[in-house]
């Protein structure tokens, strides 16, 4: 595929911008788009707020050739300082029903702490381990989000997808094969992979203050266990039976740095940009790392970060497998 610099805007493309009165903006710094603040410049990027629009962008971009990444709450990702070739489109598809039985419909822009406050409200529980993750549906249902004992494949009935082939299906959640922060989505072996538009989650009834009060509960544990300021999330997958911060810290990392990227000192699984941070910074750290608690544990930490844009080089893991993992792409 050509880089959208050199094909933007296709002709499809055009259509369905025009369609829905939508610009391009071409040269800007996803660092203000992502939670840690890191992220060079998207060749194009265009701001969706409907799913129908999404799935017109994405269908025209997919026509005439243009590689498409798709940008939620921009946590869990990694976004390169070269940035992202292509067109990038910032998911903000925000709409909500409420059914009947305890059944809620979320376009996959939609955040996960207002999902949850939301459902909450109405006394319908399953999601208030997402109050304090800073994500969307769609992101959540890809790496099958988690916290607090709870997970997306413990609520989820099925979503709607745009496949590559530019059809949309409704897959029921045992289709997606979710498992620990993974999906068949997020190991989709060829570039496009499906997008998702929407996501329906079956809840059960609870009284509105219990389910409150525990999301209270979960807020306060955040907060005095999770550090604040600019950071991906969780940088390491749990191994089996252990945890991956406990390990980074039995390392005696805790508080080791690459230039403005740090390892809190509350929490050793998250990386902190303290103001200029890089990706190079973030990739770096991440080694070291992973060559540490391997030398010291025999445990090689598995990234639970999505690495997305061009990379000047691959930076490989202990085991010869490369840091930035599988790129992400739509």
């Amino acid at each position: 595929m050509k880089a959208a610099s050199e094909v933007i805007p296709g002709e499809a493309l055009t259509a369905a911008l025009r369609r829905w009165g939508l610009a391009l903006e071409r040269d800007i710094p996803l660092a203000r788009f992502t939670t840690s603040r890191i992220g060079g410049p998207a060749d194009a990027l265009v701001i969706v707020e409907d799913v129908q629009a999404l799935v017109d962008v994405v269908r025209g971009a997919w026509s005439d050739g243009i590689p498409v990444t798709l940008l939620g709450g921009g946590s869990n990702v990694l976004i390169a300082d070269r940035g992202v070739r292509g067109l990038v489109v910032l998911n903000r598809a925000r709409a909500l029903r409420f059914e009947t039985d305890g059944r809620v419909w979320a376009a996959s822009g939609v955040l996960l702490p207002t999902l949850a406050r939301l459902c909450a409200e109405r006394g319908w529980s399953g999601l208030e381990w997402a109050i304090g993750i800073p994500g969307t549906v769609g992101g959540a249902v890809v790496g099958n989000a988690g916290a607090h004992g709870g997970d997306i494949a413990g609520c989820l009935e099925s979503v709607e997808l745009l496949l590559p082939e530019g059809s949309i299906a409704t897959w029921g959640a045992e289709q997606l094969e979710l498992s620990y922060r993974t999906s068949r989505l997020k190991t989709w072996p060829t570039v496009p992979r499906p997008v998702v538009l929407a996501a329906r989650f079956a809840l059960r009834p609870e009284d509105p203050e219990a389910i409150l009060e525990r999301m209270a509960a979960f807020n306060a544990y955040r907060r005095r266990t999770q550090p604040g300021g600019a950071s991906i999330g969780s940088m390491f997958r749990n191994p089996p039976g252990d945890y991956a911060g406990r390990l980074i810290e039995a390392a005696g990392l805790k508080g080791a740095r690459r230039g403005a990227i740090v390892i809190s000192t509350l929490h050793a699984n998250f990386f902190i940009n303290e103001g200029d941070g890089t990706a190079a910074d973030v990739r770096a750290l991440m080694a070291e790392v992973q060559r540490c608690v391997l030398e010291r544990f025999g445990v090689l930490l598995e990234p639970e970060i999505e690495f997305i844009g061009e990379w000047e080089d691959e930076t490989t893991d202990p085991g010869g497998r490369a840091v930035r993992g599988k790129v992400r792409g739509a």
